[in-house]
């Protein structure tokens, strides 16, 4: 690895590790899980943000990747990664696949990924991205999330990349009894939580709010062709 890009990648790490530290009053999470900052060091994010933007590549922030999608800060990334508490084993749906780095890593982390994006162009680009990149693990398709990917359900975990004015009940069907869901939500005052859910054996969804995020909506499925 370039020294250069060495040290990009440290900087940032530590930037997790502060901000891990200075959240953990609302997250519950003092650090960053060695898993996640690993899976970090071996992603190379600049490969997922537009050439115009590779001098922010490690940056702690989010950049623009057209289409009116992002790539999420790497903070934010991190944290809600490690709040779906992955195994090797465990089979991850995403919803909003965007650029794929988000995907990288839980390819990274998971047994199986199953990534939906709304916007064709970016699952493709997605898709052929991943798959150049050697992450056989994970499948991306074009479609409306909010539908989920019914028939390789039940899930261990689901990730929602997007914000939501509610939790879409098909994947909540979706995810398996003790499954952890993390998604941001609308809160009705401009301004969106990131929720936790976890499944109950009866099948209710216990949530509870994690942090004020911010987001791009949740494309509904009115607004899919």
């Amino acid at each position: 690895m370039h020294e250069q890009r060495r040290k990009y990648i440290q900087a940032l790490i530590d930037t997790l590790k502060r901000d891990f530290r200075e959240t953990a009053g609302s997250t519950g999470l003092d650090a960053p899980d060695p898993r996640i900052l690993e899976a970090i060091r071996q992603v190379p994010r600049d490969r997922f943000v537009p050439e115009r933007s590779l001098d922010m590549a490690w940056e702690n922030t989010a950049l623009s990747i057209g289409y009116g999608q992002t790539i999420s800060q790497p903070y934010v990334v991190a944290l809600m990664t490690q709040l779906l508490e992955l195994t090797p084993e465990s089979r991850v749906l995403e919803i909003g696949t965007g650029s794929g780095y988000q995907a990288a890593l839980l390819g990274e982390l998971a047994g199986e990924v199953y990534s939906i994006e709304v916007v064709p162009e970016l699952a493709a680009q997605a898709k052929t991205r991943l798959e150049e990149m050697g992450y056989g693990n994970v499948h991306v398709r074009a479609g409306n999330g909010r539908l989920g990917w019914p028939e390789a359900a039940p899930f261990d975990a689901v990730i929602v990349t997007a914000a939501a004015e509610d939790i879409p009940e098909a994947l909540v069907d979706q995810l398996r009894p003790g499954g952890r869901m993390v998604i941001p939500v609308n809160t009705g005052w401009y301004g969106q939580d990131l929720v936790l859910g976890i499944k109950g054996e009866d099948g209710e969804l216990k949530t509870r709010s994690i942090l004020a995020v911010v987001f791009v909506p949740l494309v509904g499925k009115e607004d899919v062709p």
